[in-house]
């Protein structure tokens, strides 16, 4: 029997081989692709701060320090910032809600330390020059990953004036020896991640899971549909509140970051730290 004669009279039979033979060489593709720092990035995910640290204490330089009007980006620069594990007081989780699309967000932290300074971690899928994210794309190793230390007022302004989003602002209830070892495991994986590069993924790699693995977390769905992940740490006591929709309501702050665009960063931590003390109920 001739191969033509044996795929028509086994149509079905051939469509299946036909199909799993795909799948295995899309697959054996994604396997063979390999993540570089090299790429020709779009400008504000092409810098990774340099991080070194001991026990003691530890630096980040550069730390992208952009300032946004409505229209984009107004100025474009950087500074340094440098401190001590132990002077860490407070954790603060940031979330970007999608608009139309309760499962998803984008999650950053803030770290507050003494003298109202504030730096923040964004951990990003790292587009190249004129890419578009994609959800789906983030699935087949389309992007890198990136570990971006950003002042408070460019990670803020940046959604909040520039991108017109909803920004909510949650403290975190963490013991002292808990933020510490949670602030030098994301430092770890930042070093890490520039001597070994690798892929963002939707699903495994992601702005919330990356953040739930360096705390030692258990997989929960929220980490991947990362709309839901407030509601997780609220259900984990790790947002504090009587309800999560008070503390929802408590959180948001994107009216107040427009207000404060004008501040410089110093004056805009300043800014920011009073309102979510006086929030709290805490004093300075």
């Amino acid at each position: 029997m001739s191969v033509w004669n044996w795929i028509r009279k086994r149509s079905w039979a051939t469509a299946g081989i036909a199909a799993f033979a795909f799948v295995v060489a899309f697959f054996a593709s994604l396997s063979l692709a390999k993540p570089r720092l090299d790429r020709e990035w779009t400008e504000n995910l092409a810098v990774m701060p340099k991080v070194t640290m001991d026990q003691e204490e530890f630096a980040l330089d550069p730390v992208m320090d952009w300032t946004y009007t409505a229209d984009g980006p107004a100025t474009k620069g950087s500074t340094t910032f440098a401190a001590r594990f132990a002077e860490l007081k407070n954790l603060w989780l940031m979330v970007e809600p999608q608009p139309g699309q309760p499962y998803a967000a984008h999650t950053l932290l803030l770290f507050e330390f003494p003298e109202d300074r504030i730096v923040g971690l964004t951990v990003e899928a790292r587009l190249e020059k004129d890419e578009i994210y994609s959800a789906i794309d983030g699935m087949l190793n389309k992007y890198e990953l990136a570990y971006m230390w950003n002042t408070a007022k460019e990670l803020l302004t940046r959604r909040a004036v520039f991108l017109k989003k909803e920004t909510d602002v949650y403290p975190l209830t963490l013991s002292r020896e808990q933020k510490q070892s949670f602030l030098r495991s994301l430092l770890d994986r930042a070093v890490d991640i520039q001597i070994h590069p690798r892929f963002y993924n939707t699903f495994a790699s992601n702005c919330t899971n990356e953040l739930a693995k360096a705390a030692k977390l258990a997989w929960h769905p929220s980490w991947i549909l990362t709309g839901y992940s407030p509601q997780r740490l609220f259900g984990l006591k790790i947002i504090p509140g009587a309800t999560f929709g008070a503390a929802k309501e408590q959180a948001r702050m994107d009216k107040e970051i427009v207000s404060w665009n004008d501040l410089s960063s110093q004056d805009f931590n300043h800014a920011l730290l009073s309102e979510l003390r006086r929030r709290a109920g805490a004093t300075p």
